[in-house]
């Protein structure tokens, strides 16, 4: 991702320490309830998100600086994990007794769109409650659909390479810009021959890697409406993986399966592994090893197809407080000391001022953040793949069907063609 005379050296970024909140494993459920106004003007909304009890502890402390300097509006927590949240957030939006504000995905944003529920927050913004300066690398588009802005990020996050460092130095093998998808296979095999290891721990599964591969050949995994591949994309994709499993190259899921829910990479069943940047923390309290970030593999030597996700803020449509609920997301997004209590918990923080007052102190977040910035000046980043509605369930679907694939269930071809009548029926719903 870097395009700098920095870039060999700065290749491969430390990742340590380890934290349940970017696992969102630690399940803890708060009380549900109305929105209201008592009787002396106090406005209490509710705020729902998902992810582990570190997470959990830093918002309340956030939530607690909103309170003291806005003391007529109270926040009324609910959390749990992701699985769970989702599931719940489904029966409520039905219900029509959503939380005021929520935390969202871009996964989620065009189907509850659809549906009426998310509030254009623009409407907030020109009323003056809500700032929509100050964001970081363009991400405020993120939360953007159709020119509304329904979702407010509140961190940056993107695709990356997590190697075992100690394994690439054994085997003799560099990790560098620019390198291709066959560089990266043979690197892999080299560690395979000289390590009697893996190269990786299962990387055709993953829905937003397969969209930067498409993304360096023209095409995304997705479009506004539809997917943006063919059958024989995703056969060719699954084929050569499957291919990789038999050979050894790519772990048995079957061994990923037995250490789960620790990572294939840090049980020591493969070299490599595809995630998320800001997900690195969770491999080096679970491993033994040491682990870094590399880049992502291209087809030209240059484009990564790369792009910044992020975790947003969004608020309801039906919400008894706008103006509430847009103040909340402000602070939330702005406010310097939040930026200090979450940290890098859930991304990058997105706004200038956030960003520019927490300032990591261990090699992790110290290696996440450099990542970013590299990516960032390399100027190949571009804007996130859109997600139509029910990209969800498509995204379940991959995970799914392509770990049937590398169990040797299913025939590529037919998992692709399950894939798209899967695919179809989502959008159609």
């Amino acid at each position: 991702m870097r395009t700098s005379r920095n870039v060999e050296r700065r290749t491969i970024l430390k990742a340590a320490g380890a934290t349940a909140a970017t696992l969102g494993l630690a399940a803890t459920t708060g009380c549900g309830g109305d929105s209201g106004t008592s009787s002396d003007g106090t406005v209490t909304i509710r705020y729902a998100w998902w992810g582990g009890e570190p997470r959990t502890i830093a918002m309340k402390k956030s939530i607690a600086l909103f309170e003291k300097k806005y003391p007529k509006i109270k926040i009324k927590p609910e959390f749990t994990d992701y699985l769970a949240f989702w599931e719940k957030f489904q029966t409520q939006a039905s219900g029509g007794n959503p939380p005021d504000v929520f935390q969202n995905a871009v996964t989620f944003l065009r189907k509850y769109d659809k549906r009426g529920v998310l509030m254009d927050l623009k409407t907030q913004a020109d009323a003056g409650n809500l700032n929509l300066e100050n964001f970081r690398n363009g991400v405020l588009a993120n939360g953007q659909v159709d020119g509304k802005q329904i979702g407010i990020p509140v961190g940056a996050n993107t695709m990356a390479l997590v190697i075992d460092l100690n394994a690439f130095k054994k085997a003799g093998v560099e990790a560098k810009f620019g390198w291709t998808w066959d560089e990266y296979f043979a690197a892999l095999q080299t560690i395979q021959d000289k390590l009697k290891i893996a190269g990786d721990t299962g990387y055709f599964t993953i829905m937003y890697l397969y969209d930067l591969y498409l993304r360096q050949n023209g095409k995304a995994f997705f479009t506004d409406s539809d997917l943006g591949f063919t059958e024989d994309d995703l056969t060719q994709w699954w084929e050569d993986g499957y291919k990789r499993v038999k050979s050894g190259l790519v772990t048995d899921p079957k061994k990923i399966e037995q250490v789960s829910p620790k990572s294939g990479l840090s049980a020591g069943l493969a070299a490599s592994e595809f995630t998320w940047d800001n997900f690195s923390i969770r491999y080096q309290g679970e491993g033994e090893s040491d682990y870094g970030l590399a880049p992502i593999p291209t087809t030209n030597g240059k484009d990564t197809g790369q792009y910044l996700g992020s975790l947003m803020l969004s608020a309801f449509s039906g919400t008894k407080h706008p103006k509430e609920v847009a103040q909340f997301i402000d602070f939330m997004v702005h406010d310097p000391e939040v930026g200090k209590i979450m940290g890098y918990d859930r991304g990058i923080l997105p706004t200038t001022e956030q960003f520019d007052a927490f300032k990591p102190t261990d090699p992790n977040n110290k290696g996440v953040a450099a990542y970013e910035d590299e990516v960032a000046k390399a100027g190949v980043l571009g804007k996130i793949t859109p997600h139509p509605s029910g990209a969800d369930v498509i995204e379940a679907a991959f995970l799914r069907i392509g770990g049937e694939v590398a169990q040797g269930k299913t025939k590529p071809a037919d998992a692709a063609k399950a894939l798209f009548g899967e695919a179809k029926a989502a959008f159609a719903g």
